[in-house]
């Protein structure tokens, strides 16, 4: 069975420390490089090929979300993992938009950071606990100074099947193939889902699935 590859970058080296002793660990996983700021992780990862990037959200020269941007507007086939003392959502957003498919806070990293490898491993977001948490508090309260409502009540059961696997980071391709629809059919669920919950991007679909807990 093969390992999951997995790159470190973090400007401090006993952090970089502590998450290799913690990974290496665990059966079927391991590092395969270490870099220091967010352009050593960029080259590294174009050398080494991982499968899991694991990006401190501030680095020197090049931080986290830029990098895990330019990760992936360069095409590589590396899921990004930000490591965050952020719990805001401002910067989950921005994580997101970048193309990250994980946000761990940093101290939760040692009780989090293996099911976090995990999980993105599979093609899954994953979210600290305490993210989720703060997401659906900041939502609830939105709303409620907002005088609106929630209203994913409004979704049919077919488009509450979309918003789930959109959010769990499948294409519309891939969902028309599990769902035995074509792909214009899943594109209209789409569109609607996103005019009934007020939600314009891939990001936000994804931000409404976490605090909704429709995933993880």
């Amino acid at each position: 069975m093969s390992k999951i590859r997995i790159l470190l970058a973090d400007d401090h080296g006993l952090v970089r420390k502590g998450l290799r002793l913690l990974i290496e660990s665990q059966e079927g996983m391991e590092v395969v490089g270490e870099a220091s700021d967010g352009r050593e992780a960029l080259k590294l990862a174009a050398e080494l090929q991982p499968e899991i990037a694991i990006l401190d959200i501030a680095m020197p020269n090049l931080n986290g979300i830029d990098a895990a941007a330019q990760l992936a507007k360069r095409g590589d086939n590396v899921r990004v993992i930000i490591l965050s003392m952020h719990s805001d959502e401002s910067y989950v957003v921005r994580a997101l938009d970048a193309g990250a498919r994980g946000y761990l806070l940093k101290d939760s990293a040692e009780e989090d950071l293996v099911q976090a490898i995990r999980t993105v491993a599979q093609g899954r977001p994953y979210f600290s606990p305490a993210i989720s948490a703060t997401l659906l508090e900041d939502y609830i309260r939105t709303l409620h100074q907002r005088g609106l409502t929630d209203t994913y009540d409004l979704l049919t059961d077919r488009e509450k099947e979309v918003l789930q696997l959109l959010a769990e980071g499948k294409s519309n391709k891939e969902v028309a193939a599990l769902l035995n629809l074509s792909p214009y059919t899943v594109e209209t669920h789409r569109t609607n889902l996103m005019q009934k919950l007020n939600l314009h991007n891939t990001a936000e679909i994804v931000l409404y699935a976490v605090r909704k807990k429709i995933i993880a």
